[in-house]
């Protein structure tokens, strides 16, 4: 099937020189950050499908589970999650002659493997979005112009030869990660070569009405109950600075069997509201870790916000970070950082 490279910055001899590291490899291993969303599982299994195609013995390894909300992709139930399987993913990585890393910048983001993957002499590939990649990997392709790691890998992999290894199953792996790196093409999605790349994976067999329903139209019990009562009780709004913030406490998510997956999409919800050009989600996953999530409207950078007070990153309406310690201590480093981004707000925000 024809394709042609969408991506004006791609360097076409860096993608070509993929295709030679793929070629000299038999065991290939992927891995992706940890609390895995739709662009990291999407990117490793479409990789996944494609390097089966090619005769090769594929494996993506996670730091921990994959949302719930992703169980329809193929090839997730065959992800080795080294939270519950340490030893295989050791094995797997140990054994591995090429790591390829997806949808990262720095090796503390894949946790409790980065020790296995950095120590690991197998060659390493990146393919990322994300800003500043660190020096880690033998070639790394880095662009964070991209809406998404998928819409990368997807250019990447036309401009290696591989296109004819994207089959259905890969094909609506990538179509998965840009449509949730995106929020639906609702952000970060106003490149045209997002709509010409969908275009060719539907001529793949991607039904894109059938993967937003389930992506972003399904739901179980528990999430619909913790969604509604995070809005109703847990969301705070600050008018000064056209910013809302939902948190959850461990206990809070224990008592509604949460699950991953269950939250996705909470943080986008209050930028419903007209005067709120921010909203950031803190989830407390244990005593002494917080995850935060940050979503915007027009020029608000969410990425520094997350850059800057939570270690993380990621585009200037959709951002995401990491803080160690309680979850009362996230909400007053946020609360605290708010005036500082007061000259990023609109004069005149919505009514």
């Amino acid at each position: 099937m024809k394709a042609d490279v969408i991506l004006p910055t791609l360097d076409i001899k860096q993608a070509q020189s993929v295709r030679c590291m793929v070629d000299q490899a038999h065991e290939v291993v992927m891995v992706c950050h940890v609390s895995p969303d739709g662009d990291a599982i999407g990117s490793t299994l479409a990789m996944y499908h494609v390097l089966r195609l090619m005769g090769k013995r594929p494996w993506v390894v996670t730091p921990d589970m994959p949302p719930r909300s992703l169980g329809f992709l193929s090839g997730v139930h065959d992800i080795v999650v080294a939270s519950q399987k340490p030893w295989r993913a050791e094995e797997l990585v140990g054994r591995a002659d090429l790591i390829i890393c997806l949808d990262f910048n720095a090796m503390m983001r894949l946790d409790k493997i980065s020790g296995i993957v950095a120590s690991s002499p197998a060659r390493k590939l990146l393919i990322d979005h994300h800003l500043y990649p660190e020096g880690f990997a033998d070639l790394t392709i880095s662009h964070p112009e991209a809406s998404s790691t998928c819409y990368l890998l997807y250019n990447v992999l036309v401009a290696a030869g591989m296109s004819d290894m994207i089959g259905r199953d890969a094909a609506e792996c990538i179509f998965t990660g840009m449509m949730t790196d995106t929020g639906g093409f609702t952000y970060n999605s106003n490149d045209p070569g997002l709509y010409t790349v969908t275009a060719d994976l539907l001529r793949r067999g991607v039904d894109k009405d059938k993967l937003y329903k389930l992506v972003f139209d399904t739901a179980g019990e528990s999430r619909l109950r913790i969604c509604g009562y995070a809005i109703y009780r847990k969301m705070i709004i600050f008018a000064e600075h056209q910013a809302s913030v939902i948190s959850l406490t461990k206990s809070e998510l224990d008592e509604f069997e949460y699950a991953k997956g269950d939250t996705e999409s909470l943080v986008n919800k209050p930028l419903a509201m007209p005067g709120v050009t921010y909203s950031v989600f803190l989830r407390q996953d244990d005593d002494n870790f917080v995850k935060v999530s940050a979503r915007s409207k027009g020029h608000f950078p969410v990425n520094k916000l997350c850059e800057l007070y939570f270690g993380g990153g990621g585009h200037e309406n959709a951002a995401g970070g990491e803080f160690y310690g309680t979850l009362d201590e996230a909400m007053c480093r946020l609360v605290e950082a708010m005036p500082g981004f007061d000259k990023y707000l609109p004069e005149n925000p919505e009514k």
